[in-house]
């Protein structure tokens, strides 16, 4: 009987063509799209090699790979990847992977590396080639810290929120330039937002504490380890009320079109749920300002709800752009605020090419402003600068960990000045 063959892989198309390049070489297939499930399977028949991608969406392939090697000492996994890095590659081979294949991949590659770890295994009489490591914690079994409390919290009528399901999200990331993807996973009540670097698993909240920089986008950092551009998507999971999700991520979040509607429609896809046990919400008992120079400014105050105005001033073909948003519903912020793109002046490439930033960016993700008009596409609404502005904050305001009551008013202020303003908050609450 011919070799049989798993494949584990979250892209339909990837799990026929390979199924199709091994068929036409005389071996057996299986395939799943599930880390769970490929370990079901492989329980079951056992198969002699593994093909395992590093992006799934209920266990990433990492952690799959762990378990495989826990079962079976022997077992031969093929790593593949096609938004990982070396270090990826690196510790899936410390791991006892016995190659790791780039997408897309190509026929003669996957040939050979089903060739080669039939041949190691076949060498090894059924011996482990490496011990298994231990492996980071999974999500259930990590000590995950809810966001501190403050003495503005109050509970809400309205209850915690979650996804429904798992599901992996690939993309470009705005300032490494480099493919990345994110895994998202419902959390339970009163746990909080939480990102896991890929591959070293370190767990970073998503609050202002572990904010690291601000330059062009808002970083998190943990212990080494970084999350970058994470605005946007917390700007989306601030919309629609999701209070408790695990990311995993490797480095960036993906930019996308630059603008949060792709998130919203994976969140509808996937689907929010509520949970049994109130939110709790900050709600904002005095004016709070943040001033800087140039006529810069930013105003929280007592507000019941959440809204944003912000006022813009750039020379043209910007000019200058005013707009007020209320956040009543996640259909609103669908509407009005998640289609605004990210922005970037022509004038300032050379510098953030210096600074490392912006290599993704490409004419399709952002809005390039040139002297005299804009560069690269067609503005979606006359004042979308400001309403990226507005999306940013809406971002950049869920790293206190909760929802805000309160009204802001913004002039010309940025990721440095939404980060001020939160740490301000912090400071009174604790005074």
């Amino acid at each position: 009987m011919s070799d049989l063959v798993l494949i584990v892989d979250d892209e339909p198309g990837i799990l026929t063509t390979l199924s199709g390049i091994l068929a036409d070489e005389g071996y057996r297939t299986l395939a799943t799209r599930s880390g769970a499930d490929a370990l079901r399977l492989y329980e079951e028949a056992r198969p002699d090699v593994v093909f395992l991608d590093v992006w799934l969406a209920d266990r990433d392939g990492l952690e799959t790979l762990q378990a495989l090697r826990e079962s079976d000492p022997a077992a031969a996994v093929v790593m593949m990847s096609g938004h990982g890095t070396t270090a990826t590659a690196v510790k899936a081979i410390k791991m006892g992977a016995f190659d790791y294949l780039e997408k897309p991949l190509s026929y003669r590659r996957a040939v050979d590396a089903v060739a080669g770890a039939l041949a190691m295994k076949r060498s090894l009489g059924g011996e482990a080639a490496l011990p298994a490591p231990a492996a980071p914690a999974r999500a259930e079994e990590r000590q995950l810290e809810p966001p501190p409390p403050l003495p503005l919290l109050r509970t809400s009528d309205r209850p915690q929120r979650t996804i429904r399901h798992s599901t992996v999200i690939y993309g470009l990331g705005l300032h490494s330039g480099g493919r990345t993807g994110m895994v998202i996973q419902p959390l339970p009540p009163d746990t909080g937002i939480h990102f896991v670097t890929l591959p070293a698993g370190t767990e970073i909240p998503a609050h202002v504490r572990a904010v690291a920089d601000t330059d062009y986008a808002t970083t998190l950092s943990g212990d080494g380890e970084g999350v970058r551009t994470v605005e946007h998507f917390l700007s989306t999971l601030h919309a629609a009320g999701v209070g408790n999700l695990l990311i995993k991520v490797h480095g960036e979040l993906p930019v996308l079109d630059g603008s949060a509607l792709e998130f919203c429609r994976v969140l509808e896809e996937v689907g929010v749920i509520d949970q049994d046990v109130a939110r709790q919400e900050i709600v904002i008992d005095r004016l709070y300002e943040v001033a800087g120079a140039g006529g810069k400014s930013l105003v929280l105050e007592p507000y019941d709800g959440f809204a944003v105005s912000y006022e813009l001033r750039y020379p043209p073909p910007v000019g200058e752009q005013r707009y007020a948003f209320t956040l009543t519903d996640f259909a609103g912020y669908q509407e009005k605020i998640a289609p605004a793109r990210t922005f970037g002046f022509l004038k300032d490439l050379k510098m953030m090419n210096e600074l490392g930033l912006g290599s993704g960016g490409r004419l399709d993700n952002f809005i390039l402003v040139g002297e005299e008009e804009i560069v690269n596409t067609e503005l979606r609404f006359p004042d979308e600068f400001a309403r990226h502005k507005i999306l940013d904050i809406l971002g950049d305001f869920y790293l206190l960990g909760y929802p805000i009551r309160g009204k802001v008013t913004a002039k010309l202020t940025g990721h440095r000045d939404n980060i001020a303003m939160l740490k301000t908050i912090l400071a009174g609450a604790a005074g």
